[in-house]
């Protein structure tokens, strides 16, 4: 059987920098014609980066992908590098969108991928499953291939598939193994979730049994807005067996030798659900060492490990992606604060994280001390700004009490933290965590004003875990642990009126996540939660709330996506809604 050098190139792309995309490219195509590969594959839509959204509509877009993809044949063999295939991911289009109304059906918008090689485009492929659950939209925007694009690379015949294609049966997969491909290339735009690792493997594993070929899965990594990439690229020869396997939330190019069966002479006809359209790319292939190359595989990480390396990811591209050049937050000496701080510095470096503490008459003692604690373990800049002369300044004008109050202090920070924002250029970053954003305890306007929520998808419960595994860490590199167990231990409370306590408000935390995770991840509803073991007073309590909420919500900022269900782009609710699932 001939070998075939595979390079998949995990590389992080960013929406709608075509130059630099291209460039990426280029890049990581030299790379791998210096591993003395055969085929590089690079993932779903890289040119335009991915998702693009509405930007599809833009005719203008359009035509720079289009553009930009003859520009890139162009120059790699300018770079001396048209001898090797290069699989790459564009926006394509052939006709106007859907939501024109010069639209012709079955024509517009494609998810697509070319095989670029001499200088030129020998190849493309249209993506035939168009997935629309979740956070993914692409029904409204594409429109589905109808054909399986085989091309001949070397006497070995490779099937192109983009995404979700992987996880449908019966498609261009079960077409690829009637049309005796070789291998299977999947180039992928994959948001990370936990544990979606665990759930990758089977699939490709089912995948390459159904096509009867060994398949190549290449996803990319880096941050979009409330999603993250986590690469996760891997080989499954067609028995199952995994081949190789690259590590998550890291650039790098997966470069492995694959024993491939040789291509038919003739391949004759194919009939079936889609058509197979063929390309002559290249004659053969270029002898390799006889010792071979394995690209290995990568051990899964733990789950906290795992969860903490999208965090942040998540934040520093959507930092560095958008130009700010610092952040700013509140350090209230709370668990929220700090882990935020931690993630914050872990992304960014401590020279560009401002910590502002703005303790009230109410803030305790212990929690100024452990705000400045953290900022001394993690070397951010540290300030302080009293907040009770402002507060005052309000009451001297208005007649306030009780939540009205508690809210001002709130108002008063966030205005404190905009100010600087304004003056000093930093990105304000908020520090509810999922399990407050779901039941509403928050200010609007106040603790959850800022631009970026690097935990608005993270339980409180996971939000301890997270800051104790972080310190566990540091202890086993020999480093100081960065998060105080005193802003671990202690009860946490908002500290806006005398002795409050989040017990006062909320039920206890870990009674409340499980009815979170039931009922906003899993859609439970009433029933199948009490029927779960939840106390019914407690289920109504909890679900009143979190409906309430829904306006608070909606005008949250951003923040990175870990779990099945996160607030945004999975989970869209009518903020007019008076359906309530009670007794």
């Amino acid at each position: 059987m001939p070998t075939l050098r595979l390079a998949l190139a995990q590389v992080n792309p960013t929406v709608g920098d075509l130059p630099g995309n291209a460039a990426l490219v280029r890049q990581w195509t030299r790379a791998a014609a210096g591993s003395g590969a055969h085929l590089v594959a690079f993932p779903e839509m890289m040119l335009t980066g991915y998702p693009v959204e509405d930007l599809v509509y833009r005719e203008s877009f359009v035509a720079a992908s289009r553009a930009a993809l003859e520009s890139l044949a162009a120059g790699l063999a300018e770079d001396g590098l048209g001898d090797l295939p290069v699989i790459v991911g564009y926006l394509d289009s052939d006709g106007p969108a859907r939501i024109r109304a010069d639209a012709t059906p079955g024509r517009g918008p494609r998810n697509a991928s070319a095989v670029l090689h001499g200088g030129a485009v020998v190849a493309r492929y249209f993506k035939h499953h168009l997935p629309n659950y979740g956070v993914f939209d692409e029904d409204r925007y594409f429109v589905s291939g109808d054909d399986l694009t085989v091309v001949r690379i070397g006497g070995v015949d490779v099937a192109l598939t983009i995404c979700e294609d992987i996880w449908q049966a019966g498609g261009p997969f079960a077409v690829a193994r009637e049309a005796g491909v070789g291998l299977v290339i999947n180039i992928n735009g994959s948001p990370y979730e936990l544990d979606k690792d665990d759930v990758r493997l089977p699939l490709v594993q089912r995948r390459a049994a159904e096509a009867g070929a060994t398949v190549a899965y290449v996803n990319m990594v880096g941050g979009q807005d409330e999603l993250v990439f986590d690469g996760d690229s891997m080989i499954v020869a067609a028995d199952g067996t995994l081949l190789a396997r690259a590590p998550q939330f890291t650039e790098t190019l997966l470069v492995h030798d694959l024993s491939v069966p040789a291509a038919a002479v003739d391949p004759g006809s194919f009939e079936g659900p889609m058509g197979v359209v063929r390309a002559h790319v290249t004659d053969a292939l270029a002898p390799l060492d006889p010792a071979g190359l394995e690209g290995g595989i990568v051990e899964r990480s733990a789950t906290e490990q795992e969860i903490w390396s999208a965090l942040v990811l998540g934040l520093r591209d959507y930092v560095q992606k958008n130009g700010f050049p610092s952040v700013v937050l509140g350090l209230s000496g709370g668990i929220d604060s700090a882990v935020v701080a931690t993630i914050a510095v872990d992304a960014l470096g401590p020279q560009r994280v401002v910590g502002v503490s703005m303790p009230s008459e109410y803030s305790s003692e212990h929690s100024r001390d452990d705000a400045a604690d953290l900022a001394k373990r993690q070397g951010l800049d540290y300030r302080a700004h009293a907040i009770a002369p402002m507060v005052d300044a309000f009451l001297a004008n208005l007649t306030l009490s009780g939540l009205a109050v508690e809210n001002l202090q709130a108002r008063v920070r966030g205005v404190t933290l905009m100010a600087l924002s304004n003056q000093e250029g930093h990105l304000v970053l908020t520090t509810g965590n999922k399990s407050e954003l779901a039941v509403g305890y928050s200010t609007l306007y106040g603790d959850s004003v800022g631009g970026f929520n690097p935990i608005k998808d993270v339980p409180k419960t996971t939000v301890w875990k997270l800051a104790r595994w972080r310190n566990e860490e540091a202890q086993r590199r020999g480093e100081t642990p960065p998060v105080p167990e005193n802003s671990i231990v202690k009860p946490p409370s908002a500290e806006l009126r005398p002795g409050q306590l989040d017990s006062d408000s909320l039920p206890d935390y870990e009674v409340l996540d499980a009815i979170l995770a039931g009922y906003v991840d899993g859609d439970l509803g009433r029933d199948g939660l009490i029927a779960a073991g939840h106390d019914p007073a407690v289920v109504d309590r909890t679900l009143r709330m979190v409906d309430l909420a829904e306006y608070k919500r909606r005008q949250s900022a951003p923040g990175t996506k870990i779990s099945i269900k996160a607030f945004g782009r999975d989970r869209r609710l009518p903020i007019t809604n008076r359906f309530r699932d009670e007794s």
